[in-house]
């Protein structure tokens, strides 16, 4: 593919991709046959989405694009034991996991049991002491004390714990990669089942969650029974759906976007304690959810009480779940400094062995649990490459691995596992979870090089910056970009339109805190665009621009609307530059 503006290797080494001629054709023929803006209409053709179909897409309803919950197996009989075990008054428990994911999944099931007038414990691993998913011990507890336990966002590769469990009925909601065979439990929802036809892969356990509680309000209708307005748990789906950085698709992508207009009622307590912790002033987007949200309700699981972010998204006392929020916050700033001390050891080692490895990998002793998942995340953006960061205690050590786009790695890792390299480990294609003793790390981590390589993890390049188009700073106005948000949420597989800014003269250049840089750039005959670009003083974007002395660049980066004071301007979220050649 030819690079846009002829800039093979830009500020950040990255090469420029722009629409292809075809794509510009069907993205004109939009625009003259819908009379939608060009930008807008680039997205639809980027997306597929032709005439007949852009109206649905630009407003998708639930309704439309709900899947029959009965497709997935086992889920009718899930739903019917849960709505037993309510109406017999019988003991429940919720196992979920320590991450975003699963304290939303948990904090459904306890609101929609809650407003069915019954209460559930609530049950979450820590991390650093039992690991990721039921263990025996815990299991064999919760069920000597409770008739049912409900496993969310977690189980499905956990056949002695469910054993363990004898004493009561275990449902599984799920969504990590199933092996050949299944826990004898009750019920095993999981889309990703290898006996599942993959349709519903996308979905996050919080997802599959509601689907069961869609099952079973259907079913409390055909016995003429009113369940709870599950219209208004939506929000917990939409923040768990990005923060698991599920594709931004179909179904996935109306739960966000209805998520999101119930989230901005500031009706549920957790969340809205959250929010003003995160000093969130306007009303959500998908971005607030990944990068404000998200890591605070992460932070409990990751470095503290293991059941924190579960408990402040199913509070309904306001004031709890201020000093709950609160105290999330400060783990949140402690989790980030902890991040910073293992990613600099983690990079310098990872360095050392060579980033256009299959697998970049790390491991240290010490590193905590808790922050080995973003660390690999930002090894594999380093390297655009597979990634995997392991902290050791001991002989024993356990980490988590993020991957790129076209390489299973959660396929790999059950297979080490299967294979005896690996203690344990499970995942998705994108992310995965392991524990491996000291002497077969080396072992392991040369075999799963050796099946990442034959995915071609080796064969990637450096990130290519994928644009949608030139744009004049005078083009870019609020009113422009709310009409392009209607193509949104962006995230996962859905990526938020980027533009070139070609032969622009930058008029100001100032360096905000240690790493940022604002900017105001025009074209020197028409208006002027402010931009801002974090993290540009951690590579070398930040000192090319701020000493740019007068040279014209090509600019590019995602436009947004900057609110300041009641008014509000168009803004570029600056993230790459290259001089003209």
């Amino acid at each position: 593919m030819p690079t846009f503006l002829n800039v093979a290797h830009s500020l950040t080494g990255r090469r420029w991709v722009g629409p292809s001629v075809e794509m510009d054709r069907q993205a004109e023929a939009l625009a003259q046959q819908t009379a939608l803006p060009r930008p807008l209409c680039q997205i639809l053709a980027r997306r597929g989405v032709d005439v007949v179909g852009a109206e649905s897409f630009l407003a998708p309803q639930l309704r439309d694009l709900l899947p029959d919950p009965r497709s997935l197996k086992d889920m009718e009989r899930a739903a019917t034991r849960l709505l037993s075990a309510v109406a017999a008054s019988e003991r429940i428990a919720i196992f979920a996991d320590y991450d975003v994911d699963g304290g939303s999944s948990a904090a459904l099931l306890l609101d929609w049991l809650g407003q069915m007038g019954r209460t559930a414990t609530l049950y979450v691993p820590d991390r650093i002491d039992e690991g990721y998913g039921p263990n025996d011990e815990a299991m064999a507890a919760l069920a000597k004390e409770h008739d049912l336990i409900v496993c969310v966002d977690c189980g499905t590769l956990s056949h002695g714990p469910v054993a363990a469990a004898k004493d009561a009925d275990v449902i599984i909601l799920d969504h990590h990669l199933g092996a050949e065979t299944l826990p004898e439990a009750l019920a095993v929802v999981n889309p990703n089942r290898q006996d599942e036809t993959g349709d519903l892969a996308h979905l996050c356990a919080a997802a599959v969650v509601f689907l069961a509680l869609v099952e079973a309000g259907r079913q409390l209708r055909e016995a003429g029974k009113a369940g709870p307005d599950l219209m208004a748990m939506l929000d917990l789906v939409a923040l768990a759906t990005v923060a698991d950085v599920a594709p931004l698709i179909g179904v996935n992508r109306a739960f966000v976007r209805q998520g999101l207009r119930i989230m901005a009622r500031r009706n549920r307590p957790g969340l809205v304690a959250l929010a003003d912790v995160a000093r969130l002033d306007t009303a959500p987007a998908a971005y607030h959810l990944g990068y404000l949200l998200g890591p605070r309700v992460n932070a409990g699981g990751r470095i503290g009480k293991a059941d924190l972010g579960a408990r402040l998204l199913a509070s309904t006392n306001p004031a709890e779940a201020r000093a709950m929020a609160e105290r999330l916050d400060q783990l949140n700033t402690e989790r980030r400094e902890i991040e910073a001390a293992v990613q600099a050891a983690a990079l310098d080692q990872a360095e050392t062995r060579g980033l256009d490895a299959p697998l970049v990998w790390a491991s240290g002793e010490g590193w905590h649990p808790g922050v080995v998942g973003i660390v690999a995340s930002r090894l594999k953006e380093a390297a655009n490459r597979p990634a995997i960061v392991i902290g050791f205690d001991g002989e024993i050590g356990k980490g988590s691995g993020r991957s790129i786009s076209g390489v299973d790695l959660g396929a790999c890792i059950q297979r080490l596992a299967a294979e005896g390299l690996l203690i344990k480990g499970g995942g998705h294609k994108m992310a995965a979870g392991l524990t491996v003793a000291r002497d077969q790390l080396q072992a392991a981590m040369d075999r799963l090089s050796d099946l990442l390589a034959r995915q071609g993890a080796d064969r990637a390049g450096a990130a290519d910056l994928a644009l949608d188009g030139l744009m004049m700073p005078g083009a870019a106005t609020p009113e422009l970009i709310t009409q392009v948000d209607a193509a949104g949420p962006f995230g996962a597989s859905a990526p938020a339109p980027r533009y070139a800014f070609a032969d622009m003269r930058i008029t100001f250049a100032k360096r905000v805190g240690e790493r940022h840089l604002k900017l105001r750039f025009g074209d020197g005959t028409g208006p002027q665009l402010d931009a801002i670009s974090f993290g540009a003083f951690d590579g070398p974007l930040g000192p090319a621009l701020e000493a740019h002395g007068g040279a014209r660049f090509h600019l590019a980066g995602r436009l947004e609307i900057n609110r300041w004071q009641g008014r509000e301007s168009a803004q570029l979220r600056l993230e790459d530059a290259a001089q003209p050649g």
